[in-house]
């Protein structure tokens, strides 16, 4: 059984769209709300219970980093009328997600230590350990997939089989180096390190635009940078700042989104360590203290205040 989500009906409106985490409103003609509601996912699964804040807390940091680099490329991102609403404008997206790695973890260490030295048509180097930092960051694009698992692709396939423009993706790296290389001064300066992440972008106006949400940890894995080093030379995993511990929980229990797996009993204990978890992964990334209070705005005053905002952008 999935989450269930408050559906909203807004002044011209054309299309609904319902993601893993995020539902979107089109509003004719060029216009979007993204309503980032609190249901998690792991390995593209929805999971059976909603996270508390969790909605607001993503949302509220991508509109942090959204703002933060908006002189490195446009981006879709108008306002944040309400603690879990993004409006905006619309964009035609490509089908690709562009994933960068400053370091061999998650999907790219598990390639490595099954013996494999390409990932998305990009050479490994020899002889690296897991969490190790790359001698430059990589881009390892992922298909976007409306259901089902993104599957890795690489440059090549992508520009072969036309998926993007060369011209468009071309701007695409360059526009993901810059974003990376932003998210990792901010993060340093948050004793973080901004391990790997993924960008999406789309077309407006004739130009490439970021979408989505960037640097939120859904999308993008931290390590604290007090004591890397010498983790790293003890052989010990780093302490992280991310939704790995959602993913790590599923593995130990058995879960991998396989055919056959079942989702381990999310009790109501569990929910709130994972909630108290992405409140404390805001806090560390935005350096800011996370107010409960504030972020539980009553339905008819999110949808209040969401309209103010079409009104404003229109």
């Amino acid at each position: 059984m999935t989450t269930e989500t408050k559906e909203y009906s807004f002044p011209g409106q054309t299309e609904i769209y319902h993601g893993k985490v995020r539902d979107v409103y089109y509003i004719d003609p060029d216009i979007l709300v993204m309503v980032a509601s609190d249901r998690i996912s792991a390995f593209d699964v929805i999971l059976p219970r909603p996270i508390p804040y969790k909605g607001a807390i993503l949302n509220k940091i991508a509109a942090k980093f959204l703002k933060a680099t908006e002189d490195i490329c446009p981006n879709w991102l108008h306002s944040t009328p309400a603690p879990n609403i993004a409006v905006g404008h619309k964009c035609r997206p490509f089908k690709v997600e562009m994933v960068i790695r400053g370091y061999l973890t998650g999907h790219a260490w598990r390639t490595y230590k099954s013996g494999s030295r390409i990932l998305c048509g990009v050479e490994l180097p020899e002889g690296m350990k897991e969490h190790d930092k790359f001698p430059e960051p990589i881009i390892t694009p992922a298909t976007k997939a409306d259901t089902g698992h993104d599957e890795d692709i690489s440059r090549e396939e992508i520009l072969a089989l036309g998926i993007v423009p060369e011209d468009a993706y071309n701007q695409m790296e360059e526009y993901t180096r810059q974003l990376f290389a932003r998210g990792t001064e901010m993060a340093a300066e948050k004793g973080l390190i901004l391990v790997d992440t993924k960008y999406e972008f789309g077309w407006r106006d004739s130009q490439v635009v970021l979408m989505d949400e960037i640097h939120t940890p859904d999308s993008s894995r931290y390590f604290y940078a007090d004591g890397y080093g010498e983790r790293q030379a003890r052989g010990e995993q780093q302490k992280q700042l991310s939704k790995e511990f959602v993913r790590e929980w599923l593995i130990e229990n058995g879960f991998q989104g396989k055919t056959g797996q079942e989702v381990p009993e999310m009790t109501d204990e569990k929910v709130e360590s994972i909630s108290e978890r992405y409140i404390e992964l805001y806090e560390g990334i935005t350096g800011e203290t996370f107010n409960k209070s504030a972020n539980s705005l009553p339905e008819d005053q999110t949808y209040e205040a969401t309209l103010k905002a079409l009104e404003e952008l229109n």
